[in-house]
């Protein structure tokens, strides 16, 4: 009974395990994945250096659509921490029609790029948004600073990602929700496979006595 009971509790984990695993997979690696891997890079353009903020046009052709807008923010920070403030802001546009608005916060990113080896700056990346349909021409990047100070900022760049996929918006969630029921399930396998309290010693009968005085 007891070799079927500890059999059981290895399953149990094992089967939490994976449910952590797949959740963290759907939740977080494929929204990082198809961020920053789907498509192919246009290129990347300087938009913010020496305390200076400057726009760039960049021509688009239809076939590049969708467009996957990214922001690289250098700065000397361990982390961004911008209580919900817009750290820098973004507009799109092209033909005099504004196809893209964005604010920024970069505070999602918890593992920055090493900028240098030899400097203490890292790259933070943030997501601006997909244009979805492109019309042939020149469009018109404007990154502006936000609400949000105390950020150190060194450089900003501006990225294009060229047929990049859609993210589904479900995947988030569901890979939370499974990363919950793993967390928990694997808590309560742990607890249950645990062991058990010590018994009482006072709640056993005595032994039997033999012999001389055991009556």
């Amino acid at each position: 009974m007891a070799s079927w009971s500890n059999t059981l509790v290895v399953r149990m984990r094992f089967l939490f395990v994976l449910i952590l695993l797949a959740g963290a997979g759907i939740g977080i690696a494929y929204p990082w994945a198809m961020t920053n891997f789907s498509g192919h890079e246009i290129g990347t353009w300087r938009v913010y250096e020496q305390g200076r903020f400057k726009q760039v046009a960049v021509p688009l052709a239809a076939p590049d659509a969708p467009v996957r807008v990214l922001v690289d923010l250098t700065a000397r920070a361990e982390r961004i921490v911008s209580q919900q403030l817009t750290l820098l802001t973004l507009t799109a546009a092209t033909n005099g029609r504004t196809v893209l608005a964005s604010t920024l916060q970069f505070n999602h990113a918890d593992n920055p790029r090493q900028a240098s080896p030899q400097l203490p700056d890292k790259i933070f990346r943030d997501e601006a948004g997909v244009i979805a349909t492109v019309s042939p021409g020149a469009y018109i990047f404007t990154v502006g600073p936000g609400d949000a100070d105390g950020i150190e900022m060194r450089v900003v760049d501006l990225v294009l990602r060229s047929g990049a996929g859609e993210i589904d918006p479900r995947a988030r969630p569901v890979g939370f929700s499974l990363m919950a029921v793993g967390l928990i399930g694997l808590a309560r396998a742990v607890r249950f496979g645990g062991p058990g309290r010590p018994g009482n010693p006072n709640s056993q009968p005595p032994p039997p006595r033999w012999g001389r005085g055991s009556n």
